[in-house]
């Protein structure tokens, strides 16, 4: 079934006022994934940074091992062949350094992707809360004129 287009000059001003609340908390939702999968895109960054460190040079050095995002504790690399990594939702494989380099840029690759598509969205939507509040305006403007104009008859 074909959806019936509606045209934002056709509504009236409450109906304007409710489609200009769904667009902002839109936008609200779109600017907090987008501030999220920034943040994501910076961690699988750390993460490929990390995986860089750790090569033959580094072999039996002592590192601080992160417990928690504040607490770290004194280790040593042992086997600076392969990594642990967290594959999601709590899983972790082990990998060769560049094997978990290749996952970590192909992480990277999909955030962005999903970060342009997300800031494609986001600029349709400003551009089209701009529209809405222009309509919004006239109308008001129209609105204003017509109670003068009553006024004036009275």
């Amino acid at each position: 079934m074909a959806q019936k287009r509606i045209e934002i000059q056709d509504l009236e001003l409450p109906q304007l006022v409710e489609v200009k609340k769904q667009l902002e908390d839109e936008l609200s939702h779109l600017t907090s994934s987008f501030g999220q999968l920034k943040q994501a895109q910076s961690r699988f960054m750390d993460c490929i940074e990390s995986c860089q460190v750790v090569n033959a040079s580094n072999d039996d050095k002592t590192i601080l091992v992160p417990l928690t995002s504040s607490l770290y504790v004194p280790g040593k690399l042992s086997n600076v062949e392969k990594v642990v990594i967290d594959i999601g939702t709590g899983y972790y494989v082990e990998k060769t350094v560049e094997d978990a380099i290749k996952f970590y840029n192909s992480k990277v690759a999909f955030v962005k992707e999903n970060l342009e598509k997300i800031q494609a969205t986001v600029t349709q939507k400003q551009a089209n809360l701009r529209s809405l509040v222009d309509v919004m305006q006239y109308k008001l403007q129209l609105q204003q004129q017509e109670q003068k104009a009553a006024t004036v008859k009275a």
